[in-house]
């Protein structure tokens, strides 16, 4: 048969759009689409309510003129669109046999297509190469660029400015009328102050919004021009009217607060107020982004009262794409079927600004579509009965209801299943402590309620005093979704420096009301995996576990610490013994860009699971993935998802120093996979690398193997935990505890000290293997004893706890006498003293680096650390296995190093004395050839190159 045309082919993908696309309007080979240019013919266009229009040109394998012509439809206005131009055209390649193919429709629709998004601003995704998926990629694909993140940026700057000069009209209010303001703090459980000026004015502005999108379609609600314009006589009251009339509708946790809040205002002040605020939703509107959901949510961090407290760092729009898709993609369900979507249950029990629950709203719903549902008709089901949000602030839940109501504004709902939970001191005089009050219950009364609004009856007081029990069923949701607060009550910093119980002190909480929660959550840990050291955020960990159904999907956002703190290894316990088919997704970057949360300071992963039945058998492997940088939007969150959740065979951790499986978007690596054994609460090393093959490698040294890149087979090498050979001496407050804990006081140096110490950090004398002390201990009065037993535990040999590869050397430290080990430097004690020098010659050398990073919690930029505790299982060099000749070698490579300078560990691959102590380790101490010293090398440069390591430090010269 002839071979098929190109239009053809675009008629047949158009069809296929529409299926996929039921919400869109999809026109192929039309002409009179553009304004000013009737005669010319787009291959594809598709344009949709609110949303920019997006224009497909395509050809044949090898496409050569496919990008030339996207790129020339960019910027050109179409015509019915309002005035939208085209910001984004995608330029697509059929595989040359569909023009081949008996059945075009048919071959379109399965065809593997290639394709690159180019932006107005010259920008191209991916930067080289091709995406690849079918009909179902394209049309998500389409649905992301349609919302061009330029204008959800101008939206979002936009509503700031306008959040600023309500601030400032409340707080002149508060000079002249403080009771008004003492009002709005009530309503919102906040003190008075500028954060409760600008959460008073990111709700009323955020329902003004959503008034504007519903103006005209609800009857006696006029547009924003008419109630609160030049011309207007009374804009509070009519804005109240408008706003009561929404409320009748429903709309109710957008509306109730805000009306709430406008009520408190005095007439002259709400006129201003509302002039402002016009002005705002105009400047949105004019962005070309008031159809985007979270515009209000993706500020909101910058608004809310108790952020050091509450830890409630904003999980960033993209990375909640990111972790929504991972989890909504391991979900078995029909997703065209609206009955299968309507029985499912979604929670996020510290829903903050609502950014999971809108990413899942987003996917489930882009699914349905796909599989040819009405996610309009699926909106009351999803409000009423699939999504659950709780949190402690009324503030947040306002957000997270106006993020999710915004899918569907013109569609509306019965009541929806998101609460305040009580927190703090309550009128009984008992205490609650939020979400977590669900972990040793299915039911908790809230605050009060924002959803229903058969229990808002009154203006003010009635509907925010009344109370009711939320619903919360154990073993019942399919997919639970958090990043929940990282505080710890350990914690001594910032903004919780003087709080009791760091983990407890929002809200202004006295130091009595933190006792008592701390106390609360004491009775309500048992039996689960909850840590102190391991902060809130594993309490939250152990509650979705207990509100997942078996099959359900656990997808959290959690501190790297998560992977390899010995404080989170009962959370590990339970993965492995409860969940299957555990991904870890981190990133290999540095500063802001290692964490998936907005301005945390801290490395983040991702952590998706399902949980297992009873007849499930247990999974013993996990995959990481390490990104090499945040995703900066959703287009990039989207190829990430897709990247990570292939099907492809990832390399086993096991396999040897041969990198894992790429992944790609286009012709760019954007991270590596690699798969690994679960066993027990073992640790998740393997995240934030760039290099996969160091993983591999360090995963043989801890199986006595040295296998490092380039080499065709492993050599042997015998490893061991270091408590098999020595012991750790005393956690530092043990030493100089506040009495009766710790028996000596620590003072300055002296040469003739009777108890020297090495205690703390001085980079600048501790560039050799040997150290001197910095410290001196003197006995307390009566503890005489109790320092004699301390003394015992003094050593030569001294491992670092706190190491900062951008600036220290050592890894080990080594004193010409035997020094208690302080703070960051305890003492290791071996069982036979010939093992001190061979320690200090293994621990800094390439290998001993290497083993070092990989046991260690690398949650700062180049900053390591581990734990007394946890050095008890650091693999080292096997120093039984040396024979005597051995450890005489080692004597003199230590004695030739004792008085070298070593570059910080940075540096180890052009640090030549670092060079020289492998060579000698490798070659003089244990025998290995060239060939192994070489390698060992390639590793060195492997290891500095990587961002945990360099922290983004520039080299020397």
């Amino acid at each position: 048969m002839p071979r098929h045309t190109e239009p053809s082919a675009n008629d047949a993908l158009g069809a296929a759009l529409r299926e996929t696309l039921p919400a869109f309007g999809v026109r192929s080979e039309n002409t009179r689409q553009i304004v000013g240019s009737p005669n010319l013919r787009l291959d594809i266009l598709i344009v949709a309510d609110g949303r920019s229009p997006v224009v497909v040109e395509a050809e044949f394998m090898p496409a050569r003129t496919a990008e030339a012509e996207a790129s020339e439809r960019l910027g050109l206005e179409v015509d019915g669109a309002g005035g939208r131009r085209i910001d984004a055209a995608i330029a697509l390649r059929y595989p040359d046999d569909v023009g081949d193919a008996d059945d075009l429709a048919d071959a379109v629709r399965n065809a593997a297509l290639s394709y690159a998004v180019l932006y107005a601003d010259g920008s191209r995704f991916p930067q080289s190469g091709w995406l690849e998926g079918g009909v179902g990629e394209l049309s998500d694909l389409i649905r992301l660029v349609s919302v061009p993140q330029r204008a959800v940026d101008a939206a979002a700057d936009a509503l700031e400015r306008g959040i600023e000069r309500a601030a400032a009209i409340l707080e002149s209010l508060d000079r002249s009328r403080p009771d008004a303001i003492t009002q709005i703090a009530g309503l919102l459980g906040m003190e008075r102050g500028v954060q409760t000026f600008r959460m008073a004015g990111a709700i009323a502005a955020n329902a003004m919004i959503f008034h504007e999108r519903l103006a005209g379609g609800l009857p006696g609600v006029a547009p924003l021009s008419r109630i609160c314009g030049e011309d207007a006589r009374n804009p509070k009251g009519g804005m109240l009217s408008a706003w009561n009339a929404i409320l009748k509708v429903n709309y109710w946790p957008i509306f109730a607060l805000a009306r709430d809040i406008l009520h408190c205002l005095p007439s002259a002040e709400a006129s201003h107020l509302l002039s402002n605020l016009r002005e705002t939703v105009e400047e949105v509107a004019a962005s070309g982004a008031n159809q985007a959901q979270d515009l209000t949510g993706r500020i909101f961090q910058r608004l809310i009262a108790d952020r050091k407290f509450l830890a409630t760092f904003y999980t960033l729009p993209a990375s909640a794409s990111l972790l929504a898709r991972l989890a909504v993609a391991r979900m078995d369900v029909d997703w065209s079927d609206a009955a299968a979507v309507s029985a499912l249950r979604v929670g996020d029990f510290a829903c903050g600004t609502g950014a999971l629950l809108s990413s899942v709203y987003e996917r489930i719903a882009a699914l349905h579509e796909r599989g040819g549902g009405d996610p309009a008709k699926l909106h009351p089901a999803m409000m009423e009965d699939v999504l659950y949000g709780c949190d402690v602030m009324p503030s947040a839940i306002h957000i997270t209801g106006s993020a999710l109501s915004g899918a569907q504004p013109t569609v509306g709902f019965g009541k929806s299943r998101l609460y305040t939970l009580s927190y703090g001191r309550q009128d009984d005089n008992s205490v609650r402590i939020g979400s977590l009050e669900l972990l040793q219950s299915s039911s908790t009364m809230t605050l009060f309620n924002t959803s229903d609004p058969a229990m808002r009856t009154g203006s003010v007081g009635e509907e925010t005093a009344a109370q009711v029990i939320a619903e919360v069923p154990d073993g019942g949701f399919d997919l639970v979704i958090m990043n929940p607060p990282f505080t710890r009550n350990v914690t001594r910093e910032g903004a919780t420096s003087d709080a009791i119980a760091a983990a407890f002190a929002a809200f202004d909480a006295t130091d009595d009301d933190q006792r008592e929660m701390t106390k609360r959550m004491a009775i309500l840990k048992k039996d689960t995996c909850y840590h102190g050291n391991a902060g809130i955020a594993s309490a939250f960990a152990a509650l979705g576990d207990r509100k997942l159904k078996p099959g359900g999907v656990l997808a959290l956002i959690l501190p790297l610490s998560a992977a390899s703190g010995s404080a989170w290894r009962a959370f590990r316990e339970m993965i492995a013994e409860n969940y299957s088919d555990l991904t870890v997704v981190s990133i290999a970057a540095n500063g802001r860009d290692m964490a998936f949360s907005s301005d945390t300071g801290m490395a983040e992963c991702l952590a998706v699971a399902r949980k297992r039945g009873e007849d499930s058998p247990k999974s013993r492997r996990m995959r990481f993935a390490s990104l090499r940088r945040r995703p900066r939007g959703f287009v990039e969150s989207a190829m990430a998802a897709n990247s990570i959740s292939a099907q492809d065979d990832d390399r086993e951790i096991g396999d040897g120093p041969y990198g894992g499986r790429q992944l790609m978007a286009g012709d760019e690596t954007i991270g590596e996979s690699i798969a690994a054994p679960q066993t027990g609460g073992s640790e998740w090393n393997a995240v934030r690398l760039l290099d996969a093959s160091l993983a591999q490698t360090a995963h043989a040294l801890t199986q006595s193997k040295l296998w490092p890149p380039a080499q065709p087979a492993p050599a042997d090498l015998k490893i061991a935990p270091l408590g098999d050979m020595g012991e750790m001496g005393l956690y530092h407050l043990d030493i100089i505890g506040r009495s009766p804990r710790g028996p000596f006081i620590k003072a300055a140096p002296s040469p003739t000290a009777t108890y020297p110490a090495l205690w703390n950090h001085n980079a600048k004398k501790e560039t050799r293997i040997v150290c001197e002390p910095d410290s001196q201990l003197h006995v307390k009065k009566g503890m005489e004893e109790k320092a004699a037993a301390a003394w015992n535990t003094a050593s030569r040999s001294h491992l670092n706890l706190d190491f900062t590869f951008g600036s220290q050397p050592l890894a080990v430290a080594f004193t010409e006498h035997e020094s208690v080990g302080g703070r960051v430097w305890p003492s290791v004690i071996f069982n036979d003293e010939r093992f001190d020098r061979a320690f200090a010659i293994w621990g800094n050398s390439t290998l001993g680096l290497l083993s070092w990073s990989w046991h260690a919690n690398r949650q700062q930029s180049s900053k390591a650390g581990i734990t007394i505790r946890s050095a008890a299982t650091l693999p080292i060099l096997d120093l039984r296995a040396l024979t005597d000749a051995q450890l005489e070698e080692a004597d003199r490579v230590f004695d030739d190093f004792r008085s070298i300078d070593l570059q910080p560990a940075y540096m180890a691959d052009a640090d030549p004395n670092r060079a020289l102590l492998d060579r000698r380790l490798l070659m003089d101490v244990l025998g290995m050839d060239e060939s192994a010293y070489n390698a060992v090398r390639r590793l060195a440069a492997k290891w500095s190159a990587e961002p945990s390591v360099h922290g983004g430090k520039g080299r020397r010269g």
